[in-house]
């Protein structure tokens, strides 16, 4: 259908701009960027085009300078379709990895002007709005301390099924997001989404049984349980979570002294046995300039202050 009226109304650029939506819509990535290009090479000027243009150019092919370009036009043309955070968020991240950092932090505080983000930091796209808003969290503060509690109790068993997996080569998979400048990110899943990894949870099984006790970490269907482990020389960009109804905690289980995580504008480090719990639609950026790995286990759970209902009604991220 999208075809037959870009044939019929040959003149307008509107019906090739809704075929590249419809390509991203199913992450087609390649299709899209191919529609875009062509509408360009006959409408330069069509904002609309050149927001989307701009998206695929930093999300498929990493080709930054060429993306902030099209970002700034299609943002600047506030045309219908490209008010949008996504665009935003694309846009400052890629002059972030360019090194562009004042002209990031604008275009984050223009965004957060414009509501279309919680606040400049906080940059999460899937959000309730009355959550409470802080980077960083104490357990009591979380509602589940006395599940927090014990699983740190328990924090050495933990520590050497992590351990034990880590020594197998394959069970650990690279982080799939592109976040990383530098160096070696990697983690083994166990919950996702509200769902159990059967075959991961029968090499940790400790792990899980502890999990499954704590319902706001497996049912929470807006995040993850997982270890992480990233090597010695390893920078992670700035980056945000998609969502603020989650908090995310990690628990120290080998912690070289020079790894940090920054998150808004406050910098720590982890400790063995301890949780450090994050609210990750911030802003947070790690860094690992130490000499042997960190091995944490994140899990999320649900905000404190969402309601049943929302916990029930709320789609997986």
């Amino acid at each position: 259908m999208h075809e037959k009226l870009i044939e019929r109304f040959d003149d307008d650029p509107h019906y090739p701009n809704q075929l590249a939506v419809t390509y991203l819509l199913v992450n087609r990535l390649a299709d899209a960027k191919y529609v875009l290009h062509m509408t360009l090479l006959r409408w330069r000027d069509d904002g609309f085009a050149a927001a989307h243009y701009g998206f695929v150019l930093k999300t498929l092919d990493n080709n930054l300078e060429s993306a902030v370009m099209f970002l700034r036009q299609g943002i600047e043309s506030g045309v219908d379709g490209t008010n949008d955070g996504r665009f935003y968020f694309s846009l400052g991240d890629a002059l972030t990895r360019l090194g562009r950092i004042d002209e990031a932090k604008e275009i984050f505080r223009e965004a957060a002007k414009k509501k279309l983000f919680p606040s400049e930091y906080q940059r999460s796209m899937y959000n309730v709005n009355h959550l409470k808003a802080r980077p960083f969290w104490t357990l009591a503060e979380t509602g589940y301390k006395n599940e927090f509690r014990t699983i740190e109790q328990n924090w050495e068993k933990i520590r050497d099924e992590g351990l034990n997996i880590l020594n197998n080569d394959g069970y650990f998979t690279d982080e799939s997001e592109s976040l990383r400048e530098t160096g070696i990110w990697k983690q083994f899943e166990l919950f996702a989404r509200g769902k159990r990894n059967n075959e991961n949870c029968k090499r940790t099984p400790f792990t899980c049984k502890l999990i499954e006790t704590f319902p706001a970490a497996r049912f929470c269907k807006r995040g993850q349980v997982k270890f992480s482990v990233i090597h010695p020389n390893t920078h992670v960009w700035p980056h945000c979570g998609p969502t603020n109804c989650r908090l995310r905690a990690h628990l120290g289980l080998k912690v070289d002294h020079k790894t940090a995580i920054r998150v808004a504008t406050e910098t720590r480090t982890w400790i063995e046995g301890k949780f450090l719990i994050l609210d990750d639609s911030f802003e947070h950026e790690v860094w690992h300039n130490g000499t042997t790995y960190r091995l944490i286990l994140i899990v999320d759970v649900w905000h404190p202050d969402l309601t049943v209902e929302e916990k029930r009604s709320l789609v997986p991220i």
